[in-house]
């Protein structure tokens, strides 16, 4: 019997371990089969609220934030790339990438959710940025992203322009720290069981199995 789960996927579309961790969800799910039936509803989380617009060099805020040389950066973002590799994920940054304010392309996210295409808006959000190195900040790269998850553009741009949104992601991103969750990604499985990180496939798949054989 096919079980159903509810999968909470708590992120940023700024953090590359995300896209990694969820690369390697899909393909657990992929592996699983009819085993389970999946609704993942994706939650904001911002890694630098404060981040101004236009950004920082992704080397220099690294640098800063986490006191890491050119050299442990440089060897940092090849296992990152390699591991998005193996979750089927192509990351292409480099010393020229930037870091960006996410907080309008969660808003997207937001209303995406309520047209029942966010699943799609993440991906194409993922791919701009970590893929082809655009600026989520600007709002013809997020309506793009939109139309290219088949949002209709202009009523993105509406919720862009408009603000809307803004109250409710601003509650939802305090209820998660609430609820503990200070690191990304943070996968919440049926409301009580959390897997942290950006996990191998293989993770994922062994963690849902256990948890069907649960009950």
């Amino acid at each position: 019997m096919t079980k159903p789960l509810k999968i909470d996927f708590v992120s940023d579309v700024m953090c590359p371990w995300c896209a990694v961790g969820l690369g390697s969800l899909e393909q657990a799910l992929g592996k699983l089969g009819d085993l389970v039936e999946a609704d993942i509803r994706f939650h904001p989380f911002e890694l630098n609220p404060d981040m101004p617009k236009g950004g920082q060099n992704l080397f220099e805020h690294l640098q800063q934030k986490y006191g890491q040389t050119r050299d442990q950066t440089l060897v940092n973002q090849q296992r990152l790339r390699d591991r998005a590799a193996q979750s089927g994920f192509v990351m292409a940054r480099d010393e020229n990438s930037r870091m960006y304010n996410s907080f309008d392309a969660h808003r997207l996210l937001h209303w995406a959710a309520l047209e029942g295409r966010q699943a799609a808006l993440k991906h194409a959000l993922l791919e701009a940025y970590f893929s082809r190195g655009e600026n989520v900040e600007e709002y013809d790269v997020l309506v793009a992203a939109a139309e290219a998850a088949g949002l209709d553009g202009t009523a993105a741009r509406d919720v862009l322009t408009s603000g809307r949104y803004t109250d409710e992601v601003r509650a939802e991103e305090r209820d998660w720290l609430q609820k503990g969750i200070s690191s990304v990604p943070a996968v919440v499985i049926d409301g009580r069981y959390l897997i942290s990180g950006g996990q191998p496939a293989e993770t994922f798949e062994q963690a849902i199995r256990q948890i069907v054989e649960k009950g």
